[in-house]
């Protein structure tokens, strides 16, 4: 081959390769990246578009990983704090990209924690400035609803949520929401809860009886409650447990029997149960230490039953009759 022929085909081979060759930027943090470079990490989403929390992956592909120091550039470090707290230390994936008219767009984005996995929608105008965002879905080892996001062709943001109680009823919610530039924000404009269904906690050991000295309820909240129920052992007490700390990432139920060991302080011991727990009482408050690690049963091992915990005012029952004229009521 002659020397201009083979030049030629060397600089068409070489321009040939820096147009159509054009590799994606990465997204692990060691190069500078613009908002069209991270972008283009978003495959394009065509609508409706639906997203559940069975949709998220058993195992991520890190080679999808945007590193914390790029997803701050481009999504306010105030709303990953929001979702996941000032220790959280999430990692976040892209899941696609939606066109929302006049040049604005969505991203959604996923992100995890060893305890709490959340799908992120955020908005941005035509100069690609971030206006607003939204954690549409938030997730944890114990969330026992099932949860489907969908956005459809007007863009309005449904989701639908399913509880399936232990009585076997199945409980469904629905809110909507659409995004409103003028206000900058995400606004709900239609909702139809899962009401107490879905709030109200409920105590396994409820019906047994407390005429002992310490039992009762304590806790603070709904979704806060240590039950402490006679037992029909002599110097011992059933208790129920279920906490919810730090923003719900830590979770977790215990129940079973403890056993005084003075007349104050009881322990729940088992064997071939790691967890050992303390139960010191007051006249008005329980506290709760762990002898042995029970942080597993939390949902992480930072996560702990350890606190200080109010006895809850008993409530009144009502008077058979005023049950049936309450109930009465309820279905007119």
């Amino acid at each position: 081959m002659n020397r201009p022929l083979y030049g030629v085909l060397l600089i068409t081979i070489l321009f040939t390769l820096a147009c159509g060759g054009k590799k994606k930027k990465s997204m692990a943090g060691d190069d500078k990246v613009n908002m069209e470079e991270f972008m283009a990490a978003y495959p394009k989403l065509t609508l409706p578009f639906s997203y559940s929390d069975s949709s998220f992956p058993g195992k991520e592909n890190d080679s999808l990983l945007i590193a914390p120091v790029v997803f701050s550039q481009f999504v306010p470090d105030s709303l990953t704090t929001e979702v996941f707290g000032k220790n959280g230390r999430p990692k976040f994936y892209p899941v696609g990209t939606i066109e929302a008219g006049n040049g604005d767009f969505y991203l959604l984005s996923r992100g995890i924690t060893n305890t709490q996995k959340s799908l992120l929608l955020t908005a941005y105008d035509k100069e690609k400035k971030f206006i607003a965002g939204l954690p549409v879905m938030r997730i944890t080892k114990n969330t026992d609803v099932s949860i489907t996001v969908t956005i459809d062709p007007r863009l309005n943001i449904s989701k639908s949520v399913r509880q399936q109680l232990p009585n076997g009823i199945e409980i469904t919610g629905n809110d909507v929401y659409v995004f409103n530039k003028a206000a900058r924000k995400f606004i709900l404009i239609m909702t139809d809860s899962l009401g107490d269904g879905a709030t109200d906690l409920m105590n396994p050991i409820d019906t047994l009886a407390r005429k002992e000295k310490y039992s009762g309820d304590y806790g603070e909240g709904k979704m806060n409650l240590i039950a402490i129920r006679d037992s029909k052992r002599e110097g011992r007490f059933y208790f129920f447990i279920h906490l919810e700390k730090n923003n719900k990432e830590c979770i977790g139920e215990l129940k079973g029997e403890a056993r005084f060991t003075s007349p104050t302080t009881a322990e729940y011991r088992q064997g071939g149960d790691p967890c050992v727990l303390k139960f010191i009482f007051e006249d008005n408050n329980v506290s709760l230490q762990e002898v042995e690690g029970c942080g597993s049963r939390m949902g992480a091992l930072q996560c702990s039953f350890n606190g200080t915990y109010p006895k809850k005012k008993e409530k009144k029952k009502e008077p058979q009759s005023e049950q049936i004229v309450s109930k009465a009521k309820k279905t007119k």
